[in-house]
């Protein structure tokens, strides 16, 4: 627990009103989406990368954890305080700073919601790719942490493809600043990349620079219903393996739309086995020739029914199925074990029939949804408690299984406390070595967000 004096210091630092320590305000920070809850000794929100500093390096004199959260809609427990310590809140770091329109870049602090800064840009004519499924909610700075991707990321790639640089406190409390404001730069390491993805343990940020793209002029929308997950599946592969890129290629199994239609207390799907999203941007006679290439393979991969979306009403409404299959799902069992495997596209037939296969033979229903276009999809083990140990064993012959496919047992959702068991599985040795040789470097104490990433 902190002492009374180094609560009074930190106090000092983010003022009395930022620093909370009674139970009721520590358990609104004590959890993430994975629902794995540790109480932390206390909060802090500070307002300046000074305050950030200052934390830092009380933290290493006093040697107490330091756990960065953004707004707590990770995957995998990576803002969880599993070892207690301070949480560091950026709730009020939430300012866009700058939109520079001529080069097309944002300046924004951590707290930024993604959502805010898209609606932001775009009302300037300027276009932010990255697009979590939790973008109304989540924040720039978790985006940065986990590298987050979403429903764009097939055709534009994902977070740190838009980093062009950051401000960053050091665990040991120095600032520092990576990259630049330009789309080159090869001076020295690339330390840029090195923090995107870390998981707030080698540092934290606290200013961003992204990187913005003009706003595509039309976007175009289709939904295919298909009699069972492997046509989709099929669908899927010859869509990627097409001379077209989609800017989004979405599958959802017959278990989420069940839960979907369920939640929304609406028929969707007229009893189908699966169904798949595909949207196109780009110039608007690009994209009515595009949707109607991507509408003929579907039709040939053996759809049952495929409807364009006549307007943006309609589109609103099919992404609104696809974003509401993460709290659709809990109508269906209490629990839920959420991973978010990656093939390569063409393998995405063959993982679902082994995930299939693995859900067969433990007796255990395994629901499959998510980012087919680029080979992400999230696999969700639905249980009862008394099934975890179950599914802890399906969890890893789908991993194994992902990893003979030549593919990653996490694709934008983290290693955090969920994944830590099994990043042996894909790391070797060496490479698992060479990591923890960078944390110790970066955080000599172990002081920012221990036990994430690595078993210890």
């Amino acid at each position: 627990m902190l002492k009374p004096p180094v609560l009074k210091e930190l106090a000092q630092i983010v003022g009395r009103a930022n620093l909370f320590t009674d139970a009721e305000e520590l358990v609104v920070y004590s959890y993430d989406a994975t629902r794995q809850e540790s109480l932390p000794w206390a909060v802090a929100r500070p307002a300046t990368v000074q305050e950030v500093s200052g934390i830092l390096l009380l933290a290493n004199r006093e040697r107490f954890p330091v756990v960065p959260r953004g707004a707590g809609t990770g995957m995998s427990g990576g803002s969880v305080p599993s070892s207690g310590g301070l949480v560091l809140s950026f709730e009020r770091m939430n300012r866009i700073l700058e939109i520079d329109e001529r080069n097309r870049m944002a300046v924004v602090e951590p707290g930024v919601i993604t959502g805010d800064l898209q609606r932001e840009v775009e009302a300037k004519g300027l276009f932010y790719p990255p697009d979590p499924a939790s973008h109304q909610f989540c924040t720039l700075g978790g985006n940065v942490a986990e590298c987050a991707g979403g429903l764009r990321a097939v055709k534009y790639g994902v977070t740190r493809d838009y980093i062009l640089g950051l401000e960053v406190v050091l665990p040991t409390g120095e600032i520092i600043a990576t990259g630049a404001r330009t789309l080159k730069s090869v001076a020295g390491y690339d330390l840029t990349r090195l923090i995107v993805g870390s998981e707030g343990t080698l540092g934290v940020v606290t200013k961003i620079i992204v990187k913005l793209l003009p706003l595509p002029e039309s976007i175009r929308t289709l939904s295919a219903f298909f009699s069972d997950v492997t046509g989709a599946a099929r669908a899927v592969s010859r869509i990627t393996a097409s001379a077209i890129i989609p800017r989004a290629l979405e599958l959802i199994d017959g278990g989420a739309i069940r839960a979907v239609e369920n939640y929304l207390k609406q028929d969707i799907s007229d009893g189908s086995g699966a169904m798949l999203l595909v949207e196109v941007d780009g110039p608007a006679a690009s994209t009515f020739t595009e949707i109607e290439v991507f509408e003929r393979i579907c039709w040939e991969a053996g759809a049952v029914s495929v409807k364009r979306a006549a307007n943006k009403g309609e589109q609103d409404q099919l992404w609104k199925i696809r974003r509401s299959i993460s709290p659709a799902l809990y109508t269906i069992k209490p629990r839920k074990v959420n991973e978010d495997i990656v093939v390569p596209p063409s393998r995405v037939p063959d993982i679902i029939a082994e995930i299939q296969e693995i859900a067969k033979r433990h007796g255990l229903l395994i629901v499959t949804f998510g980012h087919a276009g680029d080979g992400n999809i999230h696999v969700n083990i639905l249980i009862e408690e008394e099934e975890r140990s179950k599914a802890a064993e399906a969890v890893r012959e789908v991993f194994a299984a992902v990893l003979r496919m030549q593919g990653s047992i996490s694709g934008e959702h983290g290693i955090g406390l969920s994944k830590a068991a099994y990043l042996p599985m894909e790391a070797g040795k060496h490479s698992l070595e060479a990591m923890k040789r960078i944390k110790r470097a970066l955080d000599p104490n172990n002081i920012l967000n221990p036990g994430k990433i690595f078993l210890e």
